[in-house]
């Protein structure tokens, strides 16, 4: 008996299943036609297919596609009745108010629509769910600022005053409400301090999204009040100065970090030397030396007096090497205070680049070749020196010898480091270096073949300057087969490089006038122009890189002499117009050039400062 019945079941259930996949069939089969009415734009044909399939399956995929067709069929008075229908039938999906209220917005009834939103957001309770639904809809229907009640009335139900701080914030910056947004980040740092790293990430988002200087006022405004009003948080200084360090305005950064300092002496100067990091790395040398020795003013006790000492005589040897002017008397000052620190802070492995930016001030600025080169060995004979260490030492070294002659005892090092880092930028430098060695002996078709394998180099700085000098060399070995041009080019050049200027300034002049026209002009051009700049003779050189971009707009050193002319009249000339005027050409006529990232930053930082519209 139980067997039959059995059986009996399975014939019911078998006949349900060949009844009922065919409807399964048949409604997939609705749902595609209907999804391809409403994509290709046929609405009417839509709202048919969807009505039958929710008559069917009322869920709420098949509404809000019957919704929608309704909309674009402008049938508003339809589209009004479906969403009040299903208001009956899910009264806690307060989206629904919102389909409704589009409806009658659609329609031109404002005040109903009005009346339906503010009808939606005071119906909120303790869901999450609804309320991150309702917030969505508010959004997603072009009204932010019913999203943002929705918000407010919740955390004033949930009686938690820092509930939803990023959603609003958020909010408050699309509308362009900066106040409020703000407002919204200090409550919740008020509350927990903790939370300074999180909202300095959100904020930093915010300044990059909103080009808008009504924020910056905004933020700058709110901060200035806060830490009027509360002088002793450390949190609003701490905000202060990450502001003054994201706006690159290091003089006002640098007031922030002594107020920190002098408030909270046991951070032991960790903001000024923050503020010297970062002021260093934008050159902004004045800012970062005076926060350096304030730091070491606080005594060899204080855990950053050795890099506060290291630091600052490191930011006055970047300053020397780019080219700022230094007097006689500076210059024996700066000796002055690295033989202090060294006597001081010893020859150690803490030290290594202190002893090797002196060795380079004693060679090529005190012409105190020996004790230079003194100073390299020693730091070579340091125990346990890193690798990196050594053949970073190795390649000073080298280039010291080359610049006193001792052309084969370069030739050495330089492979020794070459052969140590294969893989590494540091191989691939010190292959340039040699094969630039090598063009100074004249031995142009071995140089070539080095810098041609260069020219695939990780590092772009390397590729670019094996391209430069390797297209110098191809394009006059095709012009003069004697190559009695370029071995008087890289003659001259190898004086400049041991700072002889005066001799080398001579050599160019010479090649410049021996024939009417050569290949090598743009880059005689060039040359001169560094000469004369550190020769400080800034007008003249100005003069000659101007020539070299006139006359050789098309040549590969025209994007240097660009940038180089930019440089000169920015730092040099206190000419910030035709400085601004130079990286606006770089950027629009040599947009493949590697320094236009370099020029955009300069052209921006200018603009700010400067009328006119800026690139886009």
């Amino acid at each position: 008996m139980t067997a039959v019945l059995d059986h009996k079941r399975w014939l019911v259930w078998l006949a349900f299943m060949l009844c009922f996949l065919p409807l399964c069939r048949a409604q997939q089969t609705q749902e595609q036609l209907a999804a391809h009415y409403y994509s290709s734009g046929q609405f009417e044909q839509a709202a048919e297919s969807y009505e039958a399939l929710y008559a069917r399956a009322p869920n709420k995929f098949y509404y809000q596609m019957l919704f929608r067709s309704y909309l674009e069929l402008k049938e508003y008075k339809e589209a009004i009745r479906l969403a009040e229908k299903r208001i009956k039938q899910y009264p806690n999906d307060l989206y629904l108010y919102v389909d409704m209220g589009r409806a009658y917005e659609l329609r031109g009834d404002r005040r109903k629509a009005n009346k339906t939103y503010d009808s939606a957001v005071q119906k909120i309770g303790f869901d999450t769910k609804q309320i991150s639904e309702l917030t969505q809809a508010f959004e997603t229907a072009g009204h932010p600022e019913h999203a943002i009640q929705v918000y407010l009335l919740a955390r004033k139900k949930m009686r938690n005053d820092l509930a939803y701080v990023s959603e609003l914030a958020t909010l408050y910056q699309h509308v362009g409400n900066y106040e409020a947004m703000m407002q919204e980040y200090f409550d919740l740092l008020d509350k927990s301090p903790n939370m300074l790293g999180s909202i300095q990430i959100s904020l930093q988002r915010v300044l990059n999204e909103t080009a808008n200087p009504k924020l910056v006022d905004g933020l700058r405004s709110t901060l200035v009040q806060r830490v009027q009003q509360s002088p002793d948080n450390k949190s609003y200084i701490e905000m202060m100065l990450w502001f003054s360090l994201q706006q690159k305005d290091f003089q006002f950064a640098l007031v922030q970090a002594k107020a920190v300092d002098a408030r909270f002496p046991d951070m032991g100067g960790e903001p000024l030397m923050r503020v010297a990091s970062i002021a260093r790395s934008n050159q902004a040398y004045d800012v970062a030396q005076e926060c350096y020795r304030l730091v070491a003013q606080k005594g060899s006790d204080s855990p950053n007096y050795f890099p506060a000492r290291v630091g600052g005589l490191e930011v006055a040897f970047e300053r020397l090497n780019r080219n700022f002017p230094i007097e006689n008397k500076l210059l024996t000052q700066l000796l002055h205070d690295y033989q202090s620190a060294l006597d001081e802070l010893g020859k150690n492995l803490r030290t290594v680049q202190l002893m090797r930016n002196y060795a380079d001030l004693l060679a090529y600025y005190a012409d105190s070749v020996q004790p230079a080169a003194d100073l390299l060995y020693d730091v070579l004979d340091l125990p346990k020196l890193p690798a990196k260490e050594r053949d970073e030492t190795k390649l000073a070294l080298a280039d010291l010898l080359l610049f006193v002659g001792e052309v084969w005892d370069a030739s050495l090092l330089y492979m020794q480091v070459e052969k140590a880092n294969k893989n590494d930028v540091l191989g691939s430098l010190a292959k340039f270096k040699n094969a630039k060695l090598s063009y100074y002996n004249n031995d142009f078709l071995w140089a070539k073949t080095q810098l041609n394998v260069l020219r695939a180099s990780t590092s772009k700085l390397i590729a670019n300057d094996a391209m430069e000098l390797s297209l110098l060399i191809s394009d006059n070995m095709e012009e003069d087969s004697t190559f009695d041009m370029l071995s008087r080019y890289a003659a001259a050049d190898l004086l400049l490089y041991r700072n002889l200027l005066d001799s080398a300034w001579d050599a160019f002049d010479d090649i410049a006038h021996s024939t009417l026209s050569h290949p090598l002009f743009d880059e005689v051009l060039y040359q001169k122009a560094r000469i004369r700049i550190r020769q400080q003779r800034y007008a003249d050189a100005d003069t000659l890189l101007q020539q070299l971009i006139d006359f050789y707009p098309n040549d590969l050193l025209a994007d240097d002499a660009l940038l180089l002319l930019a440089q000169l009249n920015e730092e040099r000339l206190s000419n910030p117009l035709r400085a601004r005027s130079c990286y606006e050409k770089l950027i629009l006529d040599y947009p493949s050039s590697l320094y236009v990232d370099q020029a955009r930053k300069r052209y921006r930082a200018l603009s700010d400062a400067l009328p006119s519209a800026s690139i886009q």
